[in-house]
């Protein structure tokens, strides 16, 4: 038996938290923290993850829906009121715009007296894995590194126990990647950072380990947590390797693996969602079982996050499952309990392995933002949900309650569904919208324009652009502005999307092959091939659904138009006039729903597309789902309806019921 040791230190544990406001963000963050929890960790709503004001186009329906609205700097200095900086470690999941967010955190640091060599905490800033996964980028691959060397060059020069990024596995799992997939990925983008951080010369040779000991990590942690405890073994093991073989890093503190877990939000069902409390602890439990490669903070999702917003208590439950394992159970008394397991040695070696060839195959392409622009990640990644999603469809994949052991007791947890999540204030857009316009009326417009001016100036140079960043921040710029200035530089971008080649079912069954029949069938009955439009209105970057259904629906004999992430309801409107298109499908997981299917479904009936059906996908309350379909919505789809087949079935009912066809 191990010996026991003193106890080890608890992790750090967090809830992800924001929305609506400033002001209600901070009394959420005031309670959290009265309740045990050591450290913040900041959601920021889509527009200001992509560098919009409430008040833009492309901000309808987005502000305050996943996060807390912040585009300027008296939105910084409410959100931590009454919260002392220099005391907290804050967690900012923040990319594109990493750099407006951090210079912000610093000045409103300043102005409660901490000083930026105080300050603790992480910004997420890992740009690479926004055009796999979340879709908040904004900037081209190249122009979006250049934004993180300034960030990490600046802190560790001047903040210097700050985490200027934190490399993010943890979407990577979500879009699909296998294990080997995400180790690989992962170290990649740590490789093309360091070696962009080397080669800018802004840091001191002397100083360079500096920088790979302030590099931390935020992984996926699933379900099956033997696997994932050997993933977070071969981290550190690659870790140690790449920092020691190819940067020459000597001190072994420099070289320790330091990483962050949220656990896996996406697999959490809608379908008996009080089976999400266990799969939870489980997932916690691959990232805390093994000492040598334990998190150092630990964010868990809520039971209900697959039917909406978590409330306060489902966070505190969430909360709760944290503190048990950590005061009660006996687990930190103890030195690594896997040392010695051949099981364990043996899963490690075959994942190291794996991972190595995969970044290898990266590293010939050019390294990682080669592998981002030639769509080669991506097409990877979705290629992999498909064959896992294939599997889960075929019950090869077991998901209690999903497709397995789905009769059930009635539920007094869901029993109120509406009553089961929180509802987002409905007037955060309009506040928000009337405060940063009453930010910029009471704006030195001169000093804005001459700190943008020189935001502008210095990105077409080598000059780091985080001081330029902190001038723009106390002229009182907003996040909309910086970010338009710097769109003018370095332009904008738009990811592959991964689908095209990918076969999401290489042999028909039966229930495909009858589908097939029926699109052709019907296809022939309308005059040519039916053609399916997937869109992405709004901001929310989370693709992985529409990918899926993108490559169902081509195997099932569909002509796809799908476009990307980050479309207007007028541009989708556009799309389908112009490709002439039988269906339109909207995916929509942020909480806009109720705002752009409307206007899609309204510009529709304005170009005479009165019989394309309309279906809408995404996390959406039965209550929502009910009144979109009262509207005329053809369907809608949320994530209990996993068999992506059925759903093209619909899909072909749908086109025949609007086009008289039965």
């Amino acid at each position: 038996m191990a010996d026991k040791t003193a106890p080890d230190r608890p992790w750090v544990m967090r809830t992800y938290a924001g929305h609506s406001s400033a002001a209600e963000s901070n009394a959420l963050y005031r309670k959290n923290l009265s309740k045990g929890q050591t450290g913040l960790s900041v959601a920021f709503d889509l527009p200001t993850q992509t560098g919009y004001d409430p008040d833009h186009e492309l901000s309808r329906g987005e502000v305050g829906k996943v996060g807390v609205p912040i585009p300027h700097l008296g939105s910084m200095r409410r959100l931590f009121q009454d919260i002392p900086l220099e005391e907290m470690n804050t967690s900012m999941t923040i990319n594109a715009t990493a750099m407006w967010l951090l210079a912000m955190y610093q000045v409103a640091a300043e102005e409660q007296g901490a000083p930026p060599e105080s300050l603790a905490g992480t910004t997420q800033n890992d740009i690479i894995k926004e055009y796999l996964s979340r879709g908040t980028y904004v900037f081209p691959p190249e122009a979006s590194l250049r934004l993180t060397t300034d960030m990490i060059a600046y802190t560790v020069n001047n903040i210097p126990k700050w985490n200027p990024l934190n490399i993010c596995s943890y979407h990577l799992q979500e879009a699909g990647a296998t294990p080997v997939q995400e180790l690989a990925f992962a170290m990649s983008t740590a490789i093309a950072v360091l070696d962009s951080v080397k080669d800018s010369g802004q840091v001191d040779e002397a100083d360079f380990e500096k920088v790979v000991g302030r590099i931390s990590f935020f992984v996926n942690a699933g379900v099956r947590f033997i696997e994932e405890t050997c993933k977070m073994r071969a981290f550190g093991q690659l870790w140690e390797e790449v920092t020691r073989d190819r940067y020459g890093v000597t001190d072994p503190k420099m070289r320790r693996f330091r990483y962050g877990v949220q656990v896996n939000s996406l697999g959490l069902t809608e379908a008996q969602p009080e089976n999400n409390v266990q799969r939870i602890v489980l997932e916690m439990l691959g990232v805390t079982l093994s000492k040598s490669a334990r998190a150092r903070a630990v964010q868990l999702p809520a039971w209900n996050e697959a039917l909406g917003l978590p409330r306060a208590w489902d966070q505190q439950w969430s909360l709760r499952l944290q503190q048990v394992l950590a005061f009660e159970s006996d687990l930190l008394e103890y030195e690594d309990i896997f040392d010695g397991s051949h099981v364990i040695e043996a899963k490690v070696a075959e994942l190291v392995e794996g991972a190595k060839a995969e970044i290898d195959r990266v590293q010939a392409m050019g390294g990682a933002v080669a592998a981002v622009e030639t769509g080669y990640m991506k097409q990877a990644l979705v290629s992999s949900h498909a064959e896992r999603r294939g599997r889960i469809e075929a019950g090869e994949l077991k998901v209690v309650g999903v497709n397995s052991y789905t009769e059930t007791e009635p539920s007094p947890l869901t029993a109120d569904l509406d009553g089961a999540i929180m509802v987002a204030d409905p007037q955060a857009e309009a506040n928000a919208i009337a405060d940063v316009q009453q930010w910029r009326s009471e704006q030195d417009r001169a000093a804005v324009e001459e700190a943008l001016a020189r935001v502008a100036a210095e990105a077409k140079t080598s000059t780091n652009l985080m001081e330029a960043t902190l001038a723009a921040v106390r002229a009182g710029a907003t996040v909309g502005e910086w970010a338009h200035v710097l769109r003018g530089v370095f332009g904008e971008y738009r990811a592959p999307t991964g689908v095209s080649g990918v076969v999401g079912v290489a042999e028909a069954g039966a229930e495909l092959t009858a589908v097939r029949e029926k699109v052709t069938r019907t296809g022939e009955q309308l005059g040519g091939r039916l053609r399916f439009l997937v869109g992405k209105p709004g901001l929310d970057g989370h693709s992985n659904g529409a990918e899926q259904v993108a490559v169902r629906a081509r195997d099932a004999g569909f002509e796809v138009i799908y476009q990307g992430i980050r479309l207007t309801p007028s541009q989708i409107v556009a799309a389908a006039v112009a490709e002439d298109v039988d269906v339109v499908g909207l995916s929509i997981l942020s909480g806009s729903h109720m705002e752009l299917v409307p206007d899609v479904q309204k510009g529709l009936a304005e170009a005479g597309l009165t019989n394309v059906p309309v279906i809408v996908g995404g996390i959406i309350p039965d209550s929502d789902g009910r009144r979109l379909e009262e509207a005329g919505i053809a369907a809608v789809f949320t994530p209990k309806d996993f068999g992506i087949t059925d759903i093209m079935d619909r899909v072909v009912d749908e086109i025949r019921k609007a086009n008289d066809l039965d």
